[in-house]
């Protein structure tokens, strides 16, 4: 059962940002593919992709800074 107090369109669109990101985002479907490994359902696997992108974008907002996909990446030069 969901959240009653939780708006059912920004529900949703966490949904859909959660199932796009773990198609195309490799961070997002690692998280997804682990979640799912550990027995989670479809669903609640995606919740929890969709929440860590929420904390996300609620920090970043916060910040006042942009997103950088390259933030938590070791330069080449540095793993060598």
């Amino acid at each position: 059962m969901g959240r009653r107090a939780a708006s059912r369109r920004l529900t949703e669109a966490i949904y859909h940002l959660a199932r796009v990101a773990v198609l195309h985002d490799p961070v997002s479907r690692a998280r997804y593919k682990s979640l799912r490994a550990k027995g989670l359902g479809h669903a609640r696997s995606l919740r929890t992709v969709g929440d860590r992108l929420l904390l996300v974008c609620c920090s970043l907002l916060r910040k006042g800074e942009m997103f950088d996909k390259e933030f938590k990446k070791v330069p080449e030069a540095a793993a060598a």
